[in-house]
C-alpha cells in the first residue's frame, strides 16, 4: 500500500522522468534505437506487451494514435499514472488489458503493430503472428524485436518451456524468424542487430557490403525485423 502511495506522487514522477525510459541498458538501446523504424502520422498503433510504456509513447510522440496492451493490471496502472503526469492525450494513447491471445478481440485494425521483448514468451506464437497478420491494415508495417537466441545470455536449449512469465523458448534467429513470418503472410524488409549503437552501426555496415555471411557473428543482444504484409 505505502509503494502504491509513493507511485502515485509527483516526487516519485519526477526521479522515474529523470531516468527515463530506465535504468536497464538493453530497455534505453531499444528506446533510442527502433523508433528510427516507426511510421510517423496519424495512424493507429498497436504496442502488444508494453511493458513500461517507452515504444509506445515514442509511437505517440510520432503522431500516432496508439493503443498499449498488457495482461498486467498492476503494469498497467503504474503506466497510466505516470504517463497521466506528462499531460499525455489520453484519446491518443490509451491502455487496454487483454491477453495477447485475444488480441483480434479489441475489434480494431492498425496500421503498426510493435512487439518488442513478449514473443518469446509466448507458447503459441504462430498465432499470434496470424493475429498480428488479420488485425493490420493492408501495405502497414509489423515491428518484432526479441532476444538473438544464439547469444550467450539466451542460448540454454529452452524450446518449449511452460508459458509461466519467462522464457519458453531460446528466442530467435534470422531463419527462425523468417519461418515464422513468412508461413503467416509477412515479408521482412529489414534486419537490425540491437544491443549497443556500436553493434547496430557494425551489423548495418556488414549488411550493406554483402547478402551472404548468414547468422550475425558478433552477438547482439536482440533482433529486430520490420515486416509488411506480403
Amino acid at each position: 500500500m505505502i509503494k502504491q502511495l509513493l507511485r502515485k506522487t509527483k516526487i516519485f514522477q519526477l526521479i522515474k522522468l529523470l531516468l527515463f525510459p530506465g535504468i536497464d541498458l538493453h530497455t534505453r538501446c531499444r528506446y533510442k534505437i527502433l523508433p528510427k523504424y516507426f511510421l510517423k502520422g496519424d495512424i493507429t498503433t498497436l504496442d502488444a506487451g508494453c511493458g513500461n510504456g517507452c515504444l509506445a509513447y515514442a509511437a505517440y510522440k510520432n503522431g500516432n494514435n496508439v493503443t498499449w496492451v498488457s495482461f498486467e493490471d498492476a503494469l498497467i496502472e503504474r503506466n497510466r499514472d505516470f504517463y497521466n503526469f506528462l499531460n499525455v492525450d489520453s484519446n491518443r494513447l490509451c491502455f487496454k488489458i487483454p491477453n495477447l491471445y485475444k488480441v483480434e478481440e479489441l475489434g480494431c485494425k492498425f496500421d503498426q503493430t510493435i512487439c518488442s521483448e513478449t514473443l518469446e514468451h509466448i507458447k503459441d506464437d504462430k498465432q499470434i503472428i496470424k493475429s498480428f497478420y488479420n488485425i493490420l491494415n493492408a501495405k502497414c508495417v509489423l515491428h518484432l524485436c526479441c532476444p538473438y537466441s544464439l547469444h550467450p545470455e539466451h542460448c540454454r536449449g529452452r524450446v518449449n518451456e511452460l508459458e509461466d512469465g519467462g522464457h519458453v523458448r531460446d528466442a530467435y534467429t534470422q531463419e527462425s524468424y523468417e519461418e515464422l513470418l513468412k508461413s503467416n503472410g509477412f515479408k521482412i524488409v529489414e534486419y537490425v542487430g540491437i544491443g549497443s549503437p556500436i553493434l547496430v552501426t557494425l551489423d548495418n555496415f556488414i549488411r550493406s557490403i554483402s547478402s551472404t555471411f548468414g547468422e550475425l557473428f558478433f552477438m547482439p543482444f536482440s533482433l529486430y525485423v520490420k515486416c509488411v504484409k506480403k
